[in-house]
């Protein structure tokens, strides 16, 4: 029973709780980005303005960029929420570096015009983003399903990336995988109700005793209200995911902060990213990043001073 609700509380941490066919691409910035910023007629960008990234499939992926300064540090959310979510760590970030938020296809702003919902395709959405943008190092920073999607976007964007933070996430690396009829047993309470079982799950699994029942109603309504079409077989997908697909292309270090609501094992993990370190936050949910900002920031804030420093030796 333990394992079992740890599998679906990753899994779904993982979200907000087949890989991707094409193959990594040059990490470096498209040369005609880089003209188009050396355009003196061009319109200055306006901070936090909507931004569009057009996917090879004709997916708009919308993105938002605030501050400057190197490194460039890309907040990618979870399954059925979108960029908002990091509204909390705006401030903070912005004030040292280059934040780009991203709403993933299907999500926030951006257009589902999709049929496949696989964790490579999200990937490639963040990476699509990234080739917009001119900065030289980039950081990226995923929470729940976005810490997957972190992991399929390094390997697309190349050695532009220099660091991954996840955010209660990866918790089921080296796991047993998930049989069919497993994963199928996991997804059918959304398949028949998606707005019930979604409320339910989240109310019930993904915050501590004595939250603020305002705050878990709200994010509860909030995922709930994500069209099935996209959540049903994202959800499907992520039980699926394969990370020996994925682990190997991971060459720099993986980096967790980390609710207690369930257990992160680093030692089972290190065995697959040997350079994984994880700050775990007592008495914390799913969503500290929104719950616990006042402690979860300056966490963030070393993790990321940690990354930028040893890839500057």
């Amino acid at each position: 029973m333990i394992h079992g609700r740890l599998v679906v509380v990753a899994a779904l941490a993982l979200l907000a709780c087949s890989a991707c066919s094409r193959q990594p691409e040059s990490g470096a910035p498209p040369a005609s980005a880089t003209a188009d910023n050396s355009n003196s007629n061009a319109a200055p960008r306006v901070e936090g303005a909507p931004e569009i990234a057009t996917e090879p499939d004709g997916v708009h992926i919308e993105y938002h960029t605030y501050g400057h300064g190197e490194p460039a540090v890309v907040l990618i959310h979870g399954w059925a929420t979108d960029a908002n979510y990091w509204s909390a760590q705006l401030e903070p970030l912005k004030s040292k570096y280059t934040v780009v938020t991203v709403d993933l296809a299907g999500h926030g702003a951006s257009t589902r015009n999709r049929a496949d919902w696989s964790m490579g395709n999200y990937g490639e959405d963040v990476a699509t983003v990234v080739r917009q943008i001119q900065n030289k190092q980039v950081i990226l920073v995923g929470h729940s399903m976005g810490g997957t999607v972190a992991l399929e976007a390094a390997r697309r964007i190349g050695d532009r990336v220099i660091g991954i933070i996840v955010v209660d996430a990866l918790k089921s690396i080296g796991l047993p995988p998930l049989s069919a009829s497993e994963i199928d047993m996991r997804v059918a309470p959304f398949r028949t109700d998606f707005i019930g079982q979604t409320r339910k799950y989240v109310t019930e699994s993904l915050f501590a005793p004595g939250a603020d029942p305002v705050f878990v109603q709200k994010v509860a309504y909030d995922m709930s209200l994500e069209p099935p079409e996209v959540a049903v077989p994202s959800l499907q997908a992520l039980l699926s995911m394969d990370f020996a697909t994925v682990l190997p292309a991971i060459h720099v270090p993986v980096l967790a902060i980390n609710s207690d609501l369930t257990p992160t094992d680093e030692t089972r993990i290190r065995r697959f990213l040997p350079d994984f370190k994880a700050d775990v936050l007592p008495h914390t949910g799913h969503f500290l990043m929104m719950e616990a900002p006042q402690t979860f920031n300056p966490v963030l804030l070393r993790d990321i001073d940690t990354l930028t420093r040893r890839a500057s030796h």
